[in-house]
């Protein structure tokens, strides 16, 4: 079981660094990460979110792999029907060959309308299209005509589908399947045996929404506008347009009728190991990633996230989880 880190690289107005300075400070927590015991970094994507969300993370990643020796890295995910197989194929090659092979390409079919207007992509065909990566990739690779090829052979490819139809489509293509939805497992596998593949080969990952500390209810306090923010810019892009925000009182209420969030949790460490247990118990989960930080937060709440998830749940998960599957 193997516990990482996960990146947008959000830098909200509210709490604004210079880019140029936030961007190495995020290598600085990276580099802190591989050093206190972390066995992966994550990254995402977006484009024209207000908070400056990471655009480009193969580019991001290029610089991580020169400046670490041992973390894995991954996308979570590469927006895929917004490049040519070409371009993503060429751009994980050279990654690979910068990690010495610690690249793990993650591929998604993105839902924001306007990164799709943007970039001339079809909204509609998002699925098939990243269907159709997977395919063109492999065979990219497999051609020879590609240099630098990727170090690894094959290089480790996923999806990031969340539901059973997602999940389904994954199996077929026999790839990795980046999630932690126990509702996915059995399309998953049905859909590897449908495609040839063993069904007991399926490997999952996902993320745990949760920051660590020792102190929850004093934390929750602190970080309760971070959570807010974060929440209200995935709801404002998935809609679309302004949607009436979810403010840290309605989240210190808690739910209530006709109303939910999923809110990232702030939990102790022994709290958050029996959670993550929990949910991957008996599923081929091979990883779990967390955030770094969420939206801005401090600095020193960054840093007690990462010592107490490396120095402590860490080792939990691996103890209690350590064979639950394989790598």
């Amino acid at each position: 079981m193997r516990v990482g880190i996960y990146l947008d690289l959000r830098n909200p107005a509210e709490w604004r660094r210079p880019w140029a300075d936030h961007y190495a400070r995020s290598l600085e927590w990276i580099e802190e990460a591989e050093r206190l015991g972390a066995d992966s970094v994550w990254l995402s994507e977006h484009h024209f979110f207000e908070d400056g969300y990471l655009p480009q993370p193969l580019t991001f990643a290029a610089a991580v792999a020169a400046r670490t020796h041992r973390l894995r890295i991954g996308t979570a995910i590469l927006l895929a029907p917004l490049r040519s197989a070409l371009q993503i194929a060429e751009e994980a090659a050279v990654v690979d060959c910068l990690s010495a092979g610690r690249l793990d390409l993650g591929l998604g079919a993105g839902y924001v309308a306007r990164e799709f207007s943007a970039f001339g992509a079809d909204l509609g065909q998002r699925f098939a299209l990243t269907d159709q990566r997977i395919r063109e990739l492999r065979a990219l690779w497999a051609g020879g005509e590609l240099s630098p090829p990727p170090i690894q052979d094959p290089l480790p490819l996923w999806l990031g589908y969340q539901g059973p139809r997602g999940a389904a489509r994954a199996g077929r293509l026999g790839v990795g399947l980046l999630t932690l939805n126990r509702d996915s497992l059995a399309p998953y596998r049905a859909g590897l045996l449908e495609g040839g593949h063993d069904p007991e080969a399926g490997r999952m990952a996902g993320l745990v929404s949760a920051v660590v500390s020792n102190d929850p209810e004093r934390d929750r306090e602190v970080l309760l506008p971070h959570i807010a923010h974060q929440l209200n810019s995935y709801r404002e892009a998935g809609a679309g347009r302004a949607v009436r925000p979810v403010t840290p009182e309605m989240l210190r209420a808690g739910p209530t009728p006709g109303r939910s969030f999923q809110a990232t949790e702030v939990m102790t460490p022994d709290a958050l190991v029996d959670r993550v247990v929990a949910d991957v118990q008996g599923l081929p989960v091979e990883e779990v990633y967390f955030w770094l930080a969420i939206s801005g937060m401090p600095d020193e709440h960054v840093r007690r996230h990462l010592e107490l998830l490396c120095g402590e749940v860490r080792p939990a998960l691996q103890a209690r989880l350590g064979a639950n599957a394989p790598r």
